[in-house]
């Protein structure tokens, strides 16, 4: 039983893995309280039948035993678990002062969306790096990965570890760069790992250990991978012994503009990758899974023939700016971000507000106090723009700096206002919406740098 016992737990484990189900933390808990208990309660039992004078019955008949066993150790853990519960130290809700919330059904409707611009024989690969661009990693990874998605793209090895830790299959693909001396570590989590030049190859390939790499062809960006014509190159990699390629791919630097000369250079962009790819089929080698686009790659050239497209920015409900593409797929925002008014106070007319006197009131004025700030990733420069919040479905302007930690909105025109109610700075509150492209476009950044800022203390809530 001993020597049979580890081979079956792995066999076990690996079904739970493929399964999926969702997962409870208090059925873990008291399956753990189970196994750490059942013994005593076979103790329990035995002196409970010898001072009662049925150990004959008791225990004598194995079935009874065990069924006594059983119930006494599942209520056991289920008591254990309601003391901890009813006895432990409180903690701040998630919403108790600012919070993200994630919109599983915004998710699973894009991912229906950019499904239907694709040829039927390409998969959407989400690129989930950055923490899934502010949205929650492991969250949306999870709920992407039960609507059928099997491929996903991060940046950091670190970032494909967090997934697979938290029980996401199918292929991971790290985008950027590990040390070599890191390889045991991208066997041991069946990470991919994108390589950028022979050299980097030749050392992941002396590392010793097999692992799955994607090839990145550079075709114009001049950022990451191997010069497209540089055949030599590319073929050197294939040498490697340790090295099995499971994919090709390029990044299009100007698919999200529509004008002559960045549709040619994109054009380009897409033909010197066929191209390379194609001399190395002649040659007898195994490309395998190709993919070019990106979100504006499937907006602007949805048609391209390959078996992987990127879907990052998109894939969350939104664009880089305010951009015109080919196609416009209903997408729905995902993420809204959310805040309590910490404060209420009236100020006279001529009071100075916030840091540096920036702002001068001209009469009587309500402040309300926001408890979210520059830490939680609310950009410093939103003040010199006309920025507000939505409070009770109503615009509350923005004034004086940003500080760390809160914000000032003018709620003087708004009645009812009090400390607890939910300040909306992102998303959709009654008939009125801020939308994320706005928000970014006023601070002269875009949307992809503004949500994957959103602070690291603000809770990801999936409703």
């Amino acid at each position: 039983m001993y020597l049979a016992l580890p081979v079956v737990m792995y066999f076990l484990f690996s079904l739970l893995l493929q399964s999926g189900g969702k997962s409870d933390k208090r059925l873990r808990s008291a399956s753990m309280l189970i196994y750490v208990l059942h013994p005593w309660c076979i103790v329990l039992v035995r002196a409970a039948a010898r001072l009662a004078g049925l150990t004959a019955l008791l225990v004598g008949n194995r079935l009874v035993l065990y069924g006594l066993v059983c119930l006494l150790s599942f209520t056991s853990a289920v008591l254990a678990l309601w003391l901890y519960g009813r006895f432990r130290p409180p903690k701040p809700a998630d919403n108790s002062r600012a919070w993200i919330e994630i919109s599983r059904d915004a998710l699973r409707h894009n991912l229906r969306e950019l499904r239907q611009l694709l040829p039927p024989s390409c998969r959407l690969m989400a690129v989930v790096k950055a923490d899934a661009y502010g949205h929650g990693a492991v969250g949306v990874a999870g709920v992407l990965q039960k609507a059928g998605v099997e491929a996903f793209a991060v940046a950091t090895l670190s970032e494909g570890i967090a997934l697979r830790r938290h029980g996401i299959r199918g292929e991971v693909l790290i985008l950027g760069s590990t040390p070599p001396d890191s390889a045991r570590l991208l066997r041991r989590y069946r990470l991919s790992q994108t390589v950028t030049s022979g050299e980097y190859a030749r050392r992941l390939n002396e590392a010793g250990i097999p692992l799955d790499i994607h090839i990145k062809i550079d075709t114009g960006m001049h950022r990451l991978g191997i010069d497209s014509d540089n055949f030599a190159e590319l073929e050197g990699i294939f040498d490697c012994a340790r090295l099995k390629v499971r994919g090709m791919f390029t990044h299009l630097s100007r698919a999200d503009s529509l004008d002559s000369a960045s549709e040619a250079f994109t054009l380009g962009q897409i033909s010197r990758f066929i191209g390379a790819v194609n001399a190395l089929r002649a040659k007898g080698y195994a490309v395998g899974r190709l993919h070019i686009q990106e979100s504006y790659g499937i907006l602007n050239y949805p048609g391209l023939l390959c078996d992987y497209a990127r879907a990052g920015i998109a894939l969350y409900g939104a664009l880089c700016r305010n951009d015109e593409t080919r196609l416009r797929p209903q997408l729905a925002p995902v993420l809204s971000l959310r805040a309590r008014v910490g404060d209420v106070k009236w100020i006279g007319a001529g009071e100075s507000v916030g840091y540096g006197a920036r702002f001068i009131s001209k009469g009587p004025m309500k402040l309300a106090v926001i408890n979210i700030g520059y830490a939680d990733g609310i950009p410093r420069n939103s003040a010199p723009r006309e920025a507000y919040v939505l409070l009770n479905g109503q615009k509350a302007p923005v004034v004086g700096l940003i500080c760390m930690d809160c914000l000032l909105v003018d709620v003087t025109h708004l009645e009812g206002v009090k400390p607890g109610d939910v300040a909306t700075l992102i998303g959709r509150d009654g008939d009125e919406c801020i939308r994320c492209e706005d928000v970014a476009e006023s601070c002269g950044t875009i949307t992809n740098e503004l949500l994957s800022r959103l602070g690291a203390r603000l809770p990801r809530i999936f409703v």
